[in-house]
C-alpha cells in the first residue's frame, strides 16, 4: 500500500469541462503531471489550444481538447459522441463548467436563473448521462469510474454576495450528486462533490482583488485555496485511495464554512 500506487491516476483518461481556466486549469494540470490523459472542453477553442499546448509542455500527460458550447444542449451529445469516437472510455468525469450572477435581490432577474441553473445543474446531469456508457466501459470492481462535481461553499452557507441562482444552484447539485451516487454506484462509477471555497478564478477574480485580504483572514487557515488543494482532492478522489468514497461532499475551504464570527 505505498503511496505511488494508492494515488497512481497514470493512464486514466480524464475530462475536465472549463479545464482550460481557472480550478479547472489547475486540476488539469495535476492530472497532466501525473500522467492521465486530460480532455479540457470548453466554449472558447483558443483558450482550450493555448492550455494544451502548455499543460503538454509539463509533459508526464497528455492534453487535448473538444470545444462544446454547454449552453447548447446538443453539444452536450457532440462532446460524448467525439470523446467516444476518440477513446471509447473515460475513467474521470470532472463536471467543474459554470456560471455566476450577482444582482440586487429587488431587480434579480429571471434570466439568471434559466442562464446559472442550465449550466450548473441541468448540463451536469445531461453530460454525466450521455457519457455514462464510455464510464461502465472504464470500470472494474477494484476501480470504479469516477463522477466528480465542482461545487461551492456557497451551496452550503448563506452568502454575503446576492449571487441567488448560483448559490441555489451549487446547493443542488450537491444533492444531485448524491442521488447519482446511489444510482451509479450500482453501474460502476462514483459520484462526490468538492464544495470549493475562495481560489484564484475568473469568477473569483474581481471579488479577490477588492476583499482577498479580508477574504484570507476568515478562512481559518488564513489564505486562499493553491492549485496543489484542488488537484490533490480530484486526484486523491480518483485513484484507488478514493475508490470507496461515494456520495460525499468535501468542503474544500480551508475551514470557512465551519469557523465562528462571534
Amino acid at each position: 500500500m505505498d503511496t505511488a500506487t494508492l494515488f497512481d491516476v497514470k493512464n486514466k483518461v480524464v475530462l475536465v469541462t472549463g479545464g482550460a481556466k481557472g480550478i479547472g486549469r489547475m486540476i488539469s494540470q495535476g492530472f497532466i503531471e501525473n500522467g492521465a490523459t486530460v480532455y479540457v472542453s470548453s466554449r472558447d477553442a483558443k483558450a482550450c489550444e493555448q492550455a494544451c499546448k502548455e499543460l503538454n509542455a509539463l509533459g508526464n500527460g497528455r492534453a487535448e481538447y473538444i470545444t462544446a458550447d454547454f449552453y447548447k444542449e446538443e453539444d452536450v451529445k457532440k462532446l460524448a459522441e467525439e470523446l467516444g469516437r476518440r477513446e471509447g472510455k473515460l475513467h474521470v468525469l470532472v463536471n467543474n463548467s459554470g456560471s455566476n450572477w450577482g444582482e440586487a435581490y429587488d431587480t434579480y432577474p429571471s434570466a439568471a436563473w434559466d442562464r446559472v441553473l442550465t449550466l450548473n445543474l441541468k448540463r451536469v446531469f445531461q453530460l454525466t448521462q450521455a457519457l455514462t456508457p464510455l464510464l461502465e466501459a472504464a470500470s472494474t470492481k477494484i476501480s470504479p469510474s469516477r463522477v466528480i462535481n465542482i461545487g461551492s461553499i456557497d451551496g452550503l452557507r448563506v452568502p454575503a454576495l446576492e449571487t441567488f441562482a448560483y448559490s441555489a444552484s451549487k446547493a443542488g447539485l450537491h444533492h444531485m450528486s448524491r442521488v447519482l451516487a446511489n444510482h451509479l454506484g450500482k453501474r460502476g462509477i462514483t459520484s462526490n462533490t468538492i464544495a470549493c471555497g475562495p481560489f484564484q478564478s475568473k469568477m473569483m477574480k474581481a471579488t479577490l482583488e477588492k476583499f482577498g485580504d479580508v477574504i484570507a483572514e476568515g478562512v481559518p487557515l488564513g489564505r486562499i485555496g493553491s492549485p496543489e488543494d484542488v488537484a490533490g482532492t480530484c486526484i486523491w478522489l480518483s485513484s484507488r485511495a478514493g475508490a470507496w468514497v461515494n456520495g460525499a461532499t468535501i468542503a474544500l475551504d480551508g475551514g470557512s464554512v465551519i469557523s465562528s464570527k462571534l
